[in-house]
């Protein structure tokens, strides 16, 4: 079994200690610690985290391997840092049976840049209309813990009790994609002064603050766990911290877009910054951080979005929603939160490692930097600072708004189980 001695990092933002790891766990954790015939990682001035895990990316695969594969998208959560994550269910076929979660399983395995852990839809075809074989699902060798229809809503209050009431018996979780449709109908952006002065169809906040303040209330009801996807907004956050308060077992995770993007540069007309929620306001963005930093909200969730470039180089109308998340997620999050004051580096540790991988049910990872732990970890060098090249991603698409944008950290190293993923910022 291979060593690997991370010489003189700083453990989660602090004192700087070397890390010893032998196979696939930390062996030892001090000062002036050495091994023979280990490879040496010279750390001064990096950050070591545990490695980062993604509640929500999607890889695309089966079905629109042209946007990504599980091979370039876990490349790309590599290269992210990422040791784990999550695939949500609406591919082609939609990952609505136990057969579909295990050949997005069986992939990740094979190509082993990070656990992929399937997520598996709440109904048939993301229809909304009957439950898919949850249960079957987590059963299956995927051992599927987390269902959601994202790219949809469950917005059928029954259905999304049925679905809230069935994955109690198992722990599982309900991920809840926000947004009432017949709210939304034609909507292109934010409903606010710029959807008007655009002319564009508005995205009101109250669609997604009405189902989450429904689920909430539903999963009180039944006793269950219920995740908001990429919430967006300051109500919702208000919303949240209200269920909260009262014991509901409610989570919910923010994207780095909308912790970084303000609708005022759809001005552009660039359909890049064209996403599901979509940028929100200032205002919006300010709450965020401070959610996140206060912890009602709980994580960090790239909802990594690739589409081929077709889908994006067309007019704003035509355009389809997402981003690209994977290889710049915790740049922004250091960015808008670390460099601010709003969080420290164990701060970024629970809220993208610790937290997502308790919510997902991850074993093995989101643990701590310890003796006898999985050597799951990626090194920081928070130092750094670069214009964003998606030339050189990993992903198979480039649909980033961040192109050309300076921002601060890079990921030099990744560790699944203290195999190099990543050395020295370069896939192994």
């Amino acid at each position: 079994m291979s060593k690997t001695l991370i010489r003189g990092a700083k453990v989660l933002g602090g004192q700087a200690q070397d890390v010893l790891v032998d196979g696939e766990t930390i062996a030892a954790v001090g000062t002036g610690l050495d091994a023979e015939g280990a490879t040496v990682v010279e750390a001064e001035g990096r950050v070591l985290l545990p490695g980062l895990v993604d509640l929500h990316t999607h890889l695309r695969e089966p079905g629109r391997e042209d946007s990504e594969t599980v091979l370039t998208g876990t490349r790309a959560a590599a290269s992210g840092g990422y040791t784990s994550v999550f695939a949500m269910a609406n591919t082609s076929p939609v990952a609505d049976t136990a057969g579909v979660v295990e050949q997005v399983h069986r992939l990740g395995r094979e190509h082993g840049y990070c656990d992929v852990q399937p997520i598996g839809a709440v109904t048939v075809g993301l229809e909304g209309k009957r439950l898919a074989e949850l249960g079957a699902m987590h059963e299956s060798a995927a051992g599927v813990t987390v269902f959601s229809d994202d790219g949809k809503c469950v917005d059928d209050a029954v259905i999304m009790r049925r679905a809230l009431e069935y994955v109690k018996a198992f722990g599982g979780v309900i991920a809840q994609h926000a947004q009432e449709p017949r709210l939304t109908e034609g909507a292109q952006m934010n409903e606010g002064a710029v959807s008007a002065e655009l002319g564009l169809g508005g995205w009101p906040a109250v669609a997604e603050e009405s189902i989450i303040a429904r689920d909430v209330l539903l999963a009180e009801h039944v006793g269950s766990r219920v995740h908001i996807c990429h919430l967006s907004t300051a109500g919702s956050v208000e919303i949240v911290r209200w269920a909260k308060s009262r014991g509901i077992d409610v989570t919910a995770e923010v994207t780095p877009h909308h912790l970084l993007l303000t609708d005022e540069l759809v001005r552009t007309y660039d359909p890049v910054y064209k996403v599901n929620p979509p940028l929100r306001t200032e205002r919006d963005v300010m709450a965020l951080r401070e959610a996140l930093a206060d912890g009602t909200i709980d994580i960090v969730a790239t909802d990594h979005a690739p589409h081929p470039h077709e889908d994006k180089d067309c007019e704003w109308a035509a355009a389809a929603m997402g981003m690209v998340g994977l290889e710049t997620a915790l740049s922004v999050v250091q960015h808008t939160m670390v460099d601010t004051g709003l969080l420290d580096w164990a701060g970024v540790a629970d809220r993208m490692s610790h937290a997502p991988a308790r919510i997902g049910r991850a074993t093995g990872h989101g643990r701590p930097v310890s003796v006898g732990e999985p050597a799951n970890l990626t090194l920081v060098d928070p130092a750094y600072r670069g214009a964003v090249d998606p030339a050189g991603f990993a992903s198979r698409s480039r649909n980033t708004p961040y192109e050309g944008r300076e921002l601060p950290g890079r990921v030099t190293h990744t560790f699944l189980r203290g195999r190099a993923t990543l050395m020295d910022g370069k896939l192994a």
